[in-house]
């Protein structure tokens, strides 16, 4: 059966690892969370005090991290370690998006990342999955939502009760994320936009889903 690979770009808060879990569920396909993988990162550069300026370090450190995956990609482990919950702090998440801005440890984790799409249908969300990782993904989304309502998704994701300020930390981060000069946040030309903003989960869902079943032969090849 052909390999199918589903990329989900979008900035922080749009919903691209909910949804991306939901998208693999339904299909079967290995769901594969980037961000995961730069936080993860972020977090052994932070324990080490490692000056996330440094770029030899921290690409040292990306060639040397053992990820691995868990609970269908729910989870992280780092170097033998279960970290699901470390990484999602608020201090990690700014870090992975200094950390995702050098180039040698994008270089070396989208190494890691397409070893494990190698032999699998994936379902991969990111910033950079359609553009750089994967562009010739067969089915590319461009997942995105109005500022306000990503920044409370994500203060209800981090237990976060100061929605004002992860909006300015959002907003921080877009910026970084689309202006950074290797691999920018952007979505790919062949991408589909879609705007999650008014939309409940099980929609954006469907929205998805029917676009693999439309670009992989009406569904015959989601296994």
């Amino acid at each position: 059966m052909k390999r199918v690979i589903v990329a989900i770009d979008g900035p922080a808060g749009a919903g691209k690892s909910t949804i991306a879990r939901r998208i693999a569920e339904k299909t079967g396909f290995v769901y594969i969370d980037t961000g995961a993988m730069y936080r993860a990162v972020a977090l052994w550069a932070l324990r080490a005090n490692v000056d996330l300026s440094d770029m030899h370090k921290l690409e040292e450190l990306a060639k040397a991290a053992k990820l691995v995956f868990l609970d269908g990609g729910a989870g992280m482990e780092l170097n033998g370690e279960n970290v699901s919950a470390e990484i999602r702090t608020p201090e990690v998440a700014s870090a992975a998006s200094k950390v995702a801005a050098v180039t040698a440890v994008r270089r070396a984790l989208v190494e890691k990342q397409r070893e494990i799409a190698a032999n699998a249908s994936v379902v991969m969300e990111g910033r950079d999955i359609g553009t750089v990782v994967f562009p010739d993904a067969n089915v590319k989304v461009y997942l995105d939502a109005d500022q306000d309502v990503r920044a409370k998704r994500r203060a209800q994701d981090l237990i976060e009760a100061d929605t004002a300020k992860i909006a300015k930390e959002i907003a921080d981060r877009d910026k970084r994320d689309s202006s950074r000069p290797d691999s920018p946040m952007m979505q790919a030309p062949d991408a589909v936009y879609l705007d999650s903003s008014g939309l409940d989960l099980d929609q954006v869902e469907e929205a998805i889903l029917k676009l693999i079943r439309d670009r992989t032969s009406n569904g015959k090849e989601i296994h």
